[in-house]
This record gives C-alpha cells, sequence and structure tokens, in this order.
C-alpha cells in the first residue's frame, strides 16, 4: 500500500481526496491511509469514527492521517481516537507543503528535520481563510469523470448546518485557473467535468471583477471545446443568475441534471432554516427551466423532521416532490447538530422523525420510477464508467445509471457509446448497446 484515501461526505472531499492522495505521494509517504470526514450531521461524525476504527483493524501498522470537516468541526474528538496519529484541518490537508513537511508516526507528528511536535493534532481557525488556494491536479485514478473545485466555504448561516464553521467563509477560484485545470483534465482524457464547491451559486463576489456562476460556465464551454460534458453538482435554485440559467437552456453539453438545495417544501420551515427561498420560488424554478429545456431532470436535498415541522407542513414537502417535478431525492431526517441554532429549537422525537424520513423516501422512490420509465425506448449517449464480467456501466445525460451487455472487451471506460433503453432494475436503467461505434473519451 502507498497512499490510500477513503472519502465520506460530499463531492467537494471527492476533490481534494485526490489533492491529497497526490500531494503525500509526491511528498514520499507510503504505508498511509488518509480518511476524509465529513461533518454535515451527527451520524456522519459517527460513520466517521467507525470508518477509522475499521480501517486501523485492517491495517494495523500504516500511519493514519484524519482530516476533513468533522476533523476540523471536532478536533478533539479525532485527537484522542489511539488509532489517529495525525489530524488536519481542512486549511491544511491539500497543501503539499504540509504533506511534505510532516510525516505521521505512531509517536505523533514529525518535522522533516526530525523534530517531534507535541500534538498530532494541526486545526488551525478556518474563518481565518480568505482565499482559495486551489490546487493543479493531474488525471483522476480510476475515474471517467472529473470533479473540479471553483469555490469553497458558505457565507449562509442555515439553523441547521455546521458545514461553515468546518469550511470557513465563502471563496472562488479564479476563473483563468479553473479553464486551464479543466483543459489539462480533458487533454488526460476525461470527457466530463463536475463543477464543484460548498455554495456552488455564490461563486465569484471576491474575485476581480464579481463574476458569476453563469459567467464561469460560460467561459469554460467556449475556451475547451473539447469537453464534451459539463455537470454542476449542487445549486441553489434562487441564486441561479441570468448567464447561469441561459446555459442551462442552451447548452447541450452542459448536462441537464441538475441537484437543488431545497431542504424543505413548508415555508414557515423555510424561514425557520433562514433559507433564501420560498416553496413558490423552488416551483417556479423548475417550471419555468423545464418548459425552456423539457430533458432537465431535477434532484434535491431535502431534510425531514426539522423542529416545530407538523405533519400539514411535512405534507407542503411531500407536495413539492411533485410541485417541481424532482426524480433523486437525497433525504435526511433531521440530526441536531452541537452549536447550531436547530439544535435549541423544540426537537420532534426521533420515531416521528424517522418515519417522515421513510415516507418522503418512498415518494422518491415511485418518483425515480417514473422517471427510469420514461426512458424505455430512448437511446441515450453513455459515458461508460467501468466494464466487469460482460457488462458495462455509465450514465446517461440525465445521471441515471445504466447497465448493458457488451461482448468481448466491450468499450473502453470513458467512451461514450448510444444505448437502447429496454428497461431498469431498481434504480438502475438497462439496455442494449445502439451501434459498435465508440467515441473515445
Amino acid at each position: 500500500m502507498s497512499v490510500d484515501v477513503i472519502t465520506l461526505g460530499c463531492r467537494l472531499n471527492t476533490v481534494e481526496s485526490e489533492q491529497m492522495r497526490q500531494a503525500a505521494q509526491a511528498a514520499g509517504h507510503r504505508d498511509t491511509i488518509i480518511v476524509n470526514t465529513c461533518a454535515v450531521t451527527s451520524e456522519a461524525v459517527r460513520q466517521a469514527r467507525q470508518t477509522i476504527r475499521k480501517a486501523r483493524r485492517s491495517n494495523p501498522n500504516a500511519k493514519l492521517v484524519v482530516t476533513g470537516c468533522a476533523a476540523q468541526v471536532e478536533p478533539g474528538t479525532f485527537g484522542a481516537m489511539d488509532e489517529v496519529d495525525l489530524v488536519l484541518g481542512n486549511e491544511a490537508k491539500s497543501s503539499p507543503s504540509i504533506w511534505a513537511g510532516f510525516v505521521a508516526t505512531k509517536a505523533g507528528s514529525v518535522a522533516t528535520n526530525g523534530e517531534v511536535v507535541a500534538t498530532k493534532v494541526h486545526v488551525t481557525d478556518i474563518m481565518r481563510v480568505k482565499q482559495n488556494a486551489p490546487q493543479m491536479i493531474g488525471a483522476y485514478a480510476e475515474r471517467t469523470r472529473a470533479f473540479v473545485e471553483v469555490q469553497n466555504g458558505c457565507d449562509h448561516r442555515c439553523t441547521f448546518c455546521i458545514i461553515p464553521y468546518g469550511r470557513g467563509n465563502a471563496r472562488s477560484v479564479p476563473m483563468g485557473f479553473a479553464v486551464k485545470q479543466i483543459k489539462r483534465l480533458v487533454g488526460d482524457g476525461h470527457s466530463e467535468v463536475v463543477l464543484t464547491g460548498v455554495d456552488l451559486t455564490s461563486y465569484g463576489p471576491d474575485l476581480p471583477g464579481a463574476p458569476k456562476l453563469g459567467d464561469l460556465v460560460q467561459q469554460i464551454l467556449r475556451h475547451v471545446p473539447d469537453l464534451e460534458r459539463l455537470r454542476l453538482s449542487s445549486i441553489d435554485s434562487i441564486e441561479a443568475d441570468p448567464a447561469l440559467i441561459e446555459a442551462i437552456t442552451s447548452e447541450q453539453r452542459l448536462m441537464p441534471h441538475l441537484h437543488l438545495s431545497l431542504q424543505n417544501g413548508d415555508n414557515m420551515i423555510l424561514k425557520r432554516m433562514k433559507r433564501r427561498h420560498l416553496r413558490e420560488d423552488a416551483i417556479r424554478f423548475c417550471t419555468d427551466l423545464r418548459a425552456a429545456r423539457p430533458d432537465l431532470v431535477f434532484g434535491a436535498d431535502i431534510i425531514a423532521g426539522f423542529p416545530t415541522e407538523t405533519e400539514a407542513m411535512f405534507d407542503n414537502t411531500l407536495a413539492l416532490v411533485d410541485a417541481c417535478g424532482l426524480t433523486f431525492l437525497h433525504v435526511f431526517p433531521f440530526s441536531p447538530r452541537e452549536g447550531t441554532p436547530a439544535a435549541r429549537m423544540p426537537q420532534l422525537d426521533r420515531t416521528t422523525v424517522k418515519q417522515r424520513a421513510e415516507r418522503l423516501r418512498a415518494k422518491g422512490r415511485l418518483a425515480l420510477r417514473t422517471h427510469l420509465e420514461a426512458q424505455h425506448g430512448t437511446t441515450q449517449p453513455v459515458l461508460v464508467e467501468r466494464v466487469a464480467d460482460g457488462i458495462a456501466r455509465g450514465r446517461i445525460p440525465a445521471y441515471t445509471e445504466v447497465a448493458f451487455p457488451v461482448s468481448g472487451n466491450g468499450p473502453a471506460s470513458g467512451a461514450i457509446v448510444d444505448v437502447t433503453i429496454t428497461g431498469h432494475e431498481g434504480q438502475r436503467l438497462t439496455g442494449e448497446r445502439a451501434n459498435e461505434d465508440a467515441r473515445a473519451a
């Protein structure tokens, strides 16, 4: 084993995990496990601890480094774990100089000059970070799509969310750097790129000229003509700027799948969450964009069982699934995070929270099934992600996964092939190769 990175949480963590893997390998680290944690819920922190213990049992002699949002927010929790050799905060984790300067050992953290550092916890005040310091990364190992960080941090203070305290305030990557990174990734063979950030639609006000996310998207599509597919990881619909709307509705290389940060469908709960939109705003956004681009598919983050939520309020959230035409639901049963205002609000009992989350997931399964059935008989360009045992798997532009049989070695990972959809199983479409001509990624 050289450097093994275990990634928990969001797509931004995926980017930073690759940055860390490459930086640690370049610094000469060997037999090292990095656990990149998430802090979005209390359950995420519990899973992080569980993952660390499992990694230590499986690799008793490896160096084990813990980083990410949970490490930033709760450094003492992870520093107290005997399984952990080094805890790095979010400011430090992607810096090549940090990986070059420290080597995790059983005795703690040792500087390159051999001086033993007393503590194994290296977490600084994330709120002091004012600029992004993005790192250029090469081709992603074992991936056909690449994730590019263009924004980090968040200036909003939703009452349920701990993430600003793990990520700091909003800051953006200059457009020129982002375009250069994407050109390099496309040159390395990636045909799909996903733009990521903590609050992606807040991109740009800290940069010269205060560009918007839509400006960045249009610059990428203009200056990287060989990029076949561009995706957005997640957006806040109320912050979508006119240039972004124009790109979504008119640019075919911008994939027709948007994941929305909606969180709830009741206006009173949205107010108590300190969200910046009403349910009517979300419905209007989805309706208007789908009218302009009928192939658009929407997913959403939704919290069930927020404090003070009544049954009637929850019914409004259930109704939002149909009103917005949502297809992919990412459902969170509300989990109070210490240090957030929502944790001090009157809580619902856990049974009610779990039941509402399951009812919402059931609604989501029905919506997904409707979407899957609507694809039957269509022919879709599929980006092949992996081929094994005569079956290729990949994703259509709407991000739905599809599996189809192939002969011989089949198309290579990264190829885009036409597939006729013949059915579905579970959450995945099934199909047959429409022709034998593939475009190399």
